[in-house]
Protein backbone atom coordinates (compact mmCIF):
# COMPACT_ATOMS: atom_id res chain seq x y z
CA UNK A 1 0.00 0.00 0.00
CA UNK A 2 0.96 3.26 -1.24
CA UNK A 3 1.35 5.74 2.16
CA UNK A 4 -0.58 8.63 1.30
CA UNK A 5 -1.39 11.44 4.01
CA UNK A 6 -4.78 13.35 2.90
CA UNK A 7 -5.84 16.50 4.08
CA UNK A 8 -9.41 15.42 3.20
CA UNK A 9 -13.06 17.54 3.82
CA UNK A 10 -16.51 16.72 3.68
CA UNK A 11 -18.03 15.66 1.55
CA UNK A 12 -14.57 14.08 -0.56
CA UNK A 13 -14.90 10.45 -0.78
CA UNK A 14 -11.43 8.64 -2.03
CA UNK A 15 -10.52 5.29 -3.13
CA UNK A 16 -7.32 4.45 -3.79
CA UNK A 17 -5.84 1.37 -6.13
CA UNK A 18 -2.03 0.34 -6.77
CA UNK A 19 -1.70 -1.76 -10.02
CA UNK A 20 0.62 -4.30 -10.56
CA UNK A 21 0.14 -4.77 -14.53
CA UNK A 22 1.42 -8.22 -16.24
CA UNK A 23 3.69 -6.16 -18.33
CA UNK A 24 4.95 -2.99 -19.73
CA UNK A 25 2.19 -1.08 -20.68
CA UNK A 26 3.44 -1.12 -23.79
CA UNK A 27 3.57 -4.58 -24.58
CA UNK A 28 -0.19 -4.08 -23.63
CA UNK A 29 -3.24 -4.61 -25.87
CA UNK A 30 -6.63 -3.40 -24.11
CA UNK A 31 -9.52 -6.12 -24.59
CA UNK A 32 -12.19 -5.41 -26.96
CA UNK A 33 -14.75 -5.35 -24.34
CA UNK A 34 -13.13 -2.81 -22.59
CA UNK A 35 -13.50 -0.48 -25.94
CA UNK A 36 -16.91 -1.61 -26.56
CA UNK A 37 -17.88 0.96 -23.11
CA UNK A 38 -16.75 3.56 -25.44
CA UNK A 39 -20.55 4.33 -26.26
CA UNK A 40 -22.56 6.31 -24.19
CA UNK A 41 -25.42 3.50 -24.53
CA UNK A 42 -23.21 0.65 -23.39
CA UNK A 43 -24.57 -1.46 -21.14
CA UNK A 44 -22.23 -0.86 -17.65
CA UNK A 45 -23.17 -1.14 -13.97
CA UNK A 46 -23.28 2.97 -13.59
CA UNK A 47 -24.58 5.60 -15.63
CA UNK A 48 -24.58 9.59 -15.20
CA UNK A 49 -27.45 11.79 -14.88
CA UNK A 50 -27.61 15.96 -14.00
CA UNK A 51 -27.73 15.06 -10.42
CA UNK A 52 -24.76 12.92 -10.92
CA UNK A 53 -22.80 15.47 -12.82
CA UNK A 54 -23.95 18.79 -10.24
CA UNK A 55 -22.77 16.50 -7.07
CA UNK A 56 -19.51 15.81 -8.81
CA UNK A 57 -18.95 19.36 -9.82
CA UNK A 58 -19.68 20.76 -5.78
CA UNK A 59 -17.82 18.14 -4.11
CA UNK A 60 -14.23 20.21 -5.84
CA UNK A 61 -15.86 23.88 -4.81
CA UNK A 62 -14.54 23.54 -1.07
CA UNK A 63 -10.92 25.17 -1.65
CA UNK A 64 -13.04 28.17 -4.11
CA UNK A 65 -12.16 26.36 -7.27
CA UNK A 66 -14.67 26.75 -10.12
CA UNK A 67 -15.26 23.48 -11.70
CA UNK A 68 -16.51 24.74 -15.29
CA UNK A 69 -15.92 25.47 -18.40
CA UNK A 70 -12.31 24.07 -19.08
CA UNK A 71 -11.57 23.56 -15.36
CA UNK A 72 -14.87 20.80 -15.59
CA UNK A 73 -14.25 17.31 -13.74
CA UNK A 74 -12.54 14.73 -15.97
CA UNK A 75 -15.67 12.81 -16.41
CA UNK A 76 -17.41 15.51 -18.60
CA UNK A 77 -14.33 15.70 -20.76
CA UNK A 78 -14.75 12.17 -21.00
CA UNK A 79 -18.78 12.44 -22.44
CA UNK A 80 -18.16 15.81 -24.68
CA UNK A 81 -14.93 13.25 -26.27
CA UNK A 82 -17.37 10.13 -27.03
CA UNK A 83 -20.01 12.34 -28.35
CA UNK A 84 -17.68 14.12 -30.46
CA UNK A 85 -15.31 10.87 -31.83
CA UNK A 86 -12.66 12.10 -30.20
CA UNK A 87 -12.64 8.86 -28.15
CA UNK A 88 -14.17 5.44 -29.84
CA UNK A 89 -14.57 1.70 -29.59
CA UNK A 90 -11.89 2.14 -33.01
CA UNK A 91 -8.44 3.37 -30.90
CA UNK A 92 -7.54 3.16 -27.52
CA UNK A 93 -4.45 5.26 -25.79
CA UNK A 94 -3.30 2.27 -23.37
CA UNK A 95 -4.58 -0.57 -21.25
CA UNK A 96 -4.14 1.76 -17.84
CA UNK A 97 -5.84 4.92 -19.79
CA UNK A 98 -8.83 3.12 -21.45
CA UNK A 99 -9.56 1.29 -18.08
CA UNK A 100 -10.08 4.25 -16.66
CA UNK A 101 -11.54 6.69 -19.31
CA UNK A 102 -14.64 3.45 -19.87
CA UNK A 103 -15.01 3.84 -15.56
CA UNK A 104 -15.25 7.50 -15.51
CA UNK A 105 -17.44 7.86 -18.39
CA UNK A 106 -20.24 5.72 -17.11
CA UNK A 107 -19.32 6.51 -13.33
CA UNK A 108 -19.59 10.90 -13.90
CA UNK A 109 -16.11 10.25 -11.58
CA UNK A 110 -12.72 11.45 -12.00
CA UNK A 111 -10.19 9.35 -11.35
CA UNK A 112 -6.81 10.04 -11.77
CA UNK A 113 -4.08 7.15 -12.82
CA UNK A 114 0.11 7.90 -12.47
CA UNK A 115 2.99 5.75 -13.04
CA UNK A 116 3.71 5.45 -9.62
CA UNK A 117 7.49 4.82 -9.76
CA UNK A 118 7.85 8.07 -11.00
CA UNK A 119 6.28 9.53 -7.90
CA UNK A 120 8.75 10.84 -5.05
CA UNK A 121 7.39 10.61 -1.56
CA UNK A 122 6.04 11.78 0.95
CA UNK A 123 2.79 11.76 -0.92
CA UNK A 124 0.09 13.85 0.12
CA UNK A 125 -3.60 15.19 -0.56
CA UNK A 126 -4.50 18.44 -0.36
CA UNK A 127 -6.25 22.16 -1.20
CA UNK A 128 -3.91 23.74 -4.03
CA UNK A 129 -2.58 27.18 -2.33
CA UNK A 130 -2.58 30.48 -4.99
CA UNK A 131 -0.68 30.41 -8.45
CA UNK A 132 -0.65 26.53 -8.28
CA UNK A 133 0.07 25.17 -11.79
CA UNK A 134 1.10 21.91 -13.54
CA UNK A 135 1.63 21.20 -17.42
CA UNK A 136 -0.83 18.58 -18.03
CA UNK A 137 0.19 17.51 -21.79
CA UNK A 138 3.06 17.31 -23.99
CA UNK A 139 2.38 20.43 -25.80
CA UNK A 140 3.25 22.22 -22.39
CA UNK A 141 -0.33 23.65 -21.62
CA UNK A 142 -0.52 24.36 -18.33
CA UNK A 143 -3.25 24.46 -15.58
CA UNK A 144 -4.18 26.35 -12.74
CA UNK A 145 -5.37 24.26 -9.64
CA UNK A 146 -5.14 27.18 -6.88
CA UNK A 147 -8.21 25.53 -4.35
CA UNK A 148 -8.62 22.33 -5.65
CA UNK A 149 -7.78 19.15 -3.97
CA UNK A 150 -4.55 17.33 -5.81
CA UNK A 151 -2.04 14.80 -5.61
CA UNK A 152 1.24 16.29 -4.14
CA UNK A 153 4.46 14.38 -4.23
CA UNK A 154 8.04 15.77 -3.29
CA UNK A 155 8.30 17.57 -6.75
CA UNK A 156 5.02 19.17 -6.22
CA UNK A 157 1.42 18.54 -7.88
CA UNK A 158 0.77 15.57 -9.62
CA UNK A 159 -2.86 15.06 -10.30
CA UNK A 160 -6.30 16.13 -9.25
CA UNK A 161 -9.54 15.40 -10.71
CA UNK A 162 -9.43 18.00 -13.81
CA UNK A 163 -6.30 16.69 -15.20
CA UNK A 164 -3.54 14.78 -14.21
CA UNK A 165 0.31 15.92 -14.49
CA UNK A 166 2.37 15.56 -17.61
CA UNK A 167 5.49 14.66 -15.43
CA UNK A 168 3.95 11.71 -13.76
CA UNK A 169 1.89 10.08 -16.53
CA UNK A 170 1.61 6.32 -17.49
CA UNK A 171 3.81 5.72 -20.91
CA UNK A 172 5.28 2.18 -22.14
CA UNK A 173 7.49 1.71 -19.57
CA UNK A 174 4.80 1.78 -16.89
CA UNK A 175 4.54 -1.37 -14.66
CA UNK A 176 2.99 0.01 -11.83
CA UNK A 177 0.31 2.75 -11.63
CA UNK A 178 -1.71 4.54 -8.79
CA UNK A 179 -5.55 5.27 -9.56
CA UNK A 180 -7.30 7.97 -7.43
CA UNK A 181 -11.18 7.56 -7.55
CA UNK A 182 -12.93 11.27 -6.70
CA UNK A 183 -15.97 10.61 -4.88
CA UNK A 184 -18.45 12.33 -2.87
CA UNK A 185 -20.39 10.67 -0.28
CA UNK A 186 -23.41 12.63 -1.34
CA UNK A 187 -23.56 10.09 -3.87
CA UNK A 188 -23.79 7.00 -1.73
CA UNK A 189 -22.37 3.92 -2.64
CA UNK A 190 -21.28 5.11 -6.60
CA UNK A 191 -17.65 5.91 -4.77
CA UNK A 192 -17.45 1.92 -3.88
CA UNK A 193 -19.59 0.52 -6.79
CA UNK A 194 -16.79 2.60 -9.50
CA UNK A 195 -13.75 1.36 -7.50
CA UNK A 196 -15.40 -1.82 -7.76
CA UNK A 197 -15.63 -2.45 -11.47
CA UNK A 198 -12.56 -0.46 -11.95
CA UNK A 199 -10.74 -3.18 -10.09
CA UNK A 200 -12.29 -6.11 -11.45
CA UNK A 201 -12.03 -4.59 -15.46
CA UNK A 202 -8.01 -3.99 -14.29
CA UNK A 203 -7.94 -7.58 -12.76
CA UNK A 204 -9.19 -9.33 -15.42
CA UNK A 205 -6.77 -7.93 -18.24
CA UNK A 206 -4.33 -9.66 -15.80
CA UNK A 207 -3.00 -6.68 -13.68
CA UNK A 208 -2.92 -7.34 -9.50
CA UNK A 209 -4.61 -4.97 -8.02
CA UNK A 210 -4.04 -3.11 -4.20
CA UNK A 211 -7.76 -1.37 -3.27
CA UNK A 212 -8.18 0.86 -0.03
CA UNK A 213 -9.53 3.80 1.29
CA UNK A 214 -8.93 7.26 2.88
Amino acid sequence: MIDIDVEGYEPLELIFLETHLPKPLGELETPPDVMSLFDLEADTPLSVDDHVKTTVRDAFRHGGFKPKGRDKPAAEFLVKAVQKGWISPDEGINLAVDILNAVSLHSGLPISVIDADKLAAPLRIAICEEECEYVFNPTGHTIDVTGLVTLFDAEGPSGGPVKDSQRTKTHDRTERTLSIVWGTSELEGRTEKTAEWYRDLLEASGARVEMWRD
